[in-house]
């Protein structure tokens, strides 16, 4: 019998350490710098969400133009002009997630200072939206549609994260799942009145923003919670955006904060004498104000990536080309 050779015990190779994602964990004091309006109003076909939205949009932006993604086929477009709202448009007609992300991203590039999406909900029930994506994803996983949540969810959790690290405000409206019930009216005679469910998106989508409302038919505008004070538990019978609700909302992020300048990040980042140690220091303070995931075009390609992406990658190139 030939006798087998001794064991080789190998090394266990050591970890690659990534200066970028193993930061300490430093606690700072808690500040209000850089602080945007992250605003949902969600209501039924009639209940006034897009006006409300354009308006509230307005007062956000304090006379600038500003952006409306669309996906409700002009419907925003109609106002233009109206109380001197003006704004620029981006029609979008299929609604895959990573495309609202290279929506933010163009946005964010341009330096509008508030971007409105009107609709929200398209992108998780419509045409390639999130629900179309799991169904085209089961396939790979047997038919199964649980499985192909596997490649939803990390769409869903993009799109929602590009949202929330745009470098200016946020307002998105949503339909409602509607329900026709029986109410009693004025007069005391009992009638059928429509009125909104949740919101046609991912259950517990309004907890990811700091303000959220619903509308409904006769134009009231409930808010359902607000880390503003000054709108908890308000409501509105046919609200005015910029009085009723941007102005409270500009007072308390202005409060104690100081504006960022994230063009200065990018600067800071495309810098043509950057080096691995500037980088890595850039890369915290941006990790500091939870503004990792800012939207913006590569500068190189062109193609939708995020702030802390592009930091990360220019340093490590650096430092390997070192």
């Amino acid at each position: 019998m030939s006798q087998l050779p001794p064991p080789v015990r190998a090394g266990r190779q050591a970890a690659q350490d990534d200066q970028f994602d193993n930061g300490s964990f430093v606690f700072r004091p808690a500040t209000k710098d850089g602080a945007k309006a992250r605003v949902s109003i969600q209501g039924v076909s009639g209940s006034g969400k897009t006006w409300t939205s354009l308006s509230l949009a307005n007062g956000l932006a304090e006379g600038q133009r500003f952006a409306v993604i669309d996906t409700e086929r002009g419907a925003a477009s109609l106002y233009i002009g109206e109380r001197g709202i003006q704004f620029d448009t981006l029609p979008m007609h299929r609604y895959d997630p990573r495309d609202l992300v290279k929506a933010l991203a163009a946005a964010a590039t341009a330096g509008y200072p508030v971007v409105m999406v009107d609709s929200l909900s398209h992108f998780w029930k419509g045409t390639d939206g999130t629900l179309d994506q799991v169904e085209k994803a089961k396939s790979k996983y047997g038919g199964n549609s649980f499985a192909g949540w596997k490649d939803g969810t990390p769409m869903q959790n993009d799109m929602v994260e590009s949202l929330l690290a745009y470098p200016g405000h946020v307002v998105v409206t949503m339909r409602s799942q509607t329900e026709w019930v029986i109410q009693e009216n004025d007069r005391g005679r009992r009638e059928p009145v429509m009125v909104g469910m949740r919101a046609e998106q991912r259950k517990g989508i309004e907890y990811e923003f700091g303000v959220a409302a619903e509308m409904d038919i006769s134009n009231r505008l409930r808010f359902l919670k607000s880390r503003c004070p000054a709108l908890h538990q308000q409501v509105f019978e046919q609200p005015d955006g910029a009085r009723d609700i941007a102005k409270p909302l500009l007072d308390w992020l202005n409060a104690g904060g100081q504006p960022i300048d994230v063009n200065a990040w990018k600067t800071t980042a495309m810098a043509h004498d950057a080096t691995p140690a500037s980088l890595l220091g850039l890369f915290r303070e941006v990790e500091a104000a939870s503004a990792l995931a800012t939207p913006m075009d590569h500068p190189e390609t062109g193609e939708p990536t995020s702030l802390g992406a592009y930091i990360k990658e220019r340093g490590t190139a650096l430092k390997n080309a070192a």
